[in-house]
């Protein structure tokens, strides 16, 4: 697809900004749409998810068919079965009638499945057997239907992490990840997509309401740019609909724009503030609670003391190194052997706390295993499931994370 191509699509679709990234998310969404792949469309919340499919489904054989679209994360357990695959009369508490569920509606179209990963395990298993074979059987019904629908499935959680943790199928995964299409966060994008999105937001709500287009001062542009949009553009629309609303006025003849600064943009952008941490068991609002970072630094001191203190005895037993003249080994080798055995260095410490170097500070004590494996959950969490930026920030191998994500699955 050359850049004219891809330009006539964007305005088809209302779509706007230069990024590469975004580029290429169109292009494979026009690539895939005449075949009937399965595809999993992945990026946070409020990115623009949901234009993909639509792309996909009228560029497809099936654009004369039905396109429905499912938010799974706003039907309740309860009922997603019946939604999905319909419900005969009296199968449950007010069935008083048969109903078809999306995908016999959906027959002969597609079917978008927006927040896919809030699906109950119960309706994974169904999920999967109607894209293998097409066949589902109705909540309260003994019948296989069949169906030929196109599933495209949206996710803003990482699935992969998600069945680490049991919480999503691994077959049903696989099934939905031969196509991925991943759409970039707004912080991710092009800077100067940021500014092109605020205007066109503006001047939409402005024209629709008969107000003056705002015209941002070379501060306003910055400001809207450096700030990192943690609700993408969804926020960004909301942000530029309240200052065109408040700080507008009326078009009237000679007074057509309004100029807006960076102090007036700044007014409507959230101010972000550090995490708000619970304070430390028994600190009686004294404020000696420690924080994640101060954790994650005394487990890490603690580790690489004991770890020298081993090697040390290890030398010195050996022979390698008189007793008297043996001093702390390079910090390099111990994070070595922190990365190799990372369940097996978090046990010791705690069964051995005596044979640790005790710090002068007196801090209260922990129990390593189960700090450790907060810590990794909460980077985890931080980072949305994602393993790479986790382990950069504890300064651990991606591998101790993958292990401990195994071993809290074969626990379950």
């Amino acid at each position: 697809m050359d850049s004219q191509e891809l330009q006539k699509l964007k305005n088809k679709y209302d779509i706007v900004g230069n990024d590469d990234a975004l580029g290429r998310a169109l292009e494979t969404a026009v690539a895939v749409a005449p075949t009937d792949l399965t595809v999993l469309i992945t990026g946070e919340s409020g990115v623009g998810k949901e234009v993909i499919p639509q792309i996909i489904h009228q560029n497809s054989r099936r654009r004369t068919g039905k396109y429905l679209a499912v938010n799974c994360g706003a039907i309740p357990e309860g009922t997603i079965n019946a939604e999905l695959f319909g419900h005969e009369k009296g199968a449950f508490t007010g069935a008083v009638g048969e109903r078809k569920g999306y995908f016999e509606e959906a027959n002969g179209g597609t079917l978008f499945l927006d927040e896919i990963g809030e699906l109950p395990r119960e309706t994974q298993a169904m999920l999967l057997r109607v894209l293998q074979s097409g066949e589902y059987i109705k909540v309260g019904s003994s019948k296989v239907e069949k169906t030929d629908v196109r599933v495209i499935a949206a996710t803003n959680v990482n699935l992969s992490y998600a069945v680490a943790t049991g919480k999503f199928r691994e077959d049903l995964y696989y099934r939905l990840t031969g196509i991925q299409i991943s759409i970039p966060a707004l912080r991710e994008r092009n800077r100067d997509d940021i500014y092109l999105l605020f205007r066109k937001f503006s001047s939409d709500f402005a024209e629709k309401f008969n107000l003056c287009k705002l015209a941002l001062s070379h501060d306003a542009i910055g400001l809207l740019t450096s700030y990192r949009w943690p609700g993408n553009v969804r926020q960004l629309r909301n942000v530029a609909e309240a200052v065109t609303g408040v700080e507008s006025r009326p078009v009237s003849p000679g007074s057509e724009r309004v100029e807006i600064g960076a102090a007036t943009i700044m007014k409507y952008i959230p101010q972000e503030k550090g995490e708000v941490l619970p304070a430390a068991v028994g600190a009686q609002g004294s404020g000696s609670g420690m924080g994640d970072s101060d954790k994650q630094m005394i487990i890490k001191a603690i580790l690489d003391l004991k770890q020298e203190v081993d090697r040390l005895k290890g030398m010195i037993e050996g022979g390698a190194v008189p007793a008297a003249n043996a001093i702390a080994p390079a910090h390099a080798d111990a994070h070595e052997r922190y990365e190799e055995e990372p369940e097996e260095q978090f046990a010791t410490v705690s069964a051995h706390p005596e044979r640790l170097v005790t710090a002068p500070s007196q801090q209260p004590p922990l129990n390593l295993k189960e700090a450790g494996n907060e810590l990794i959950e909460q980077a985890l969490a931080r980072h949305g499931g994602k393993v790479k930026p986790a382990a950069e920030e504890l300064g651990i191998s991606e591998r101790t994370i993958y292990r401990f994500l195994a071993k809290q699955r074969s626990s379950r």
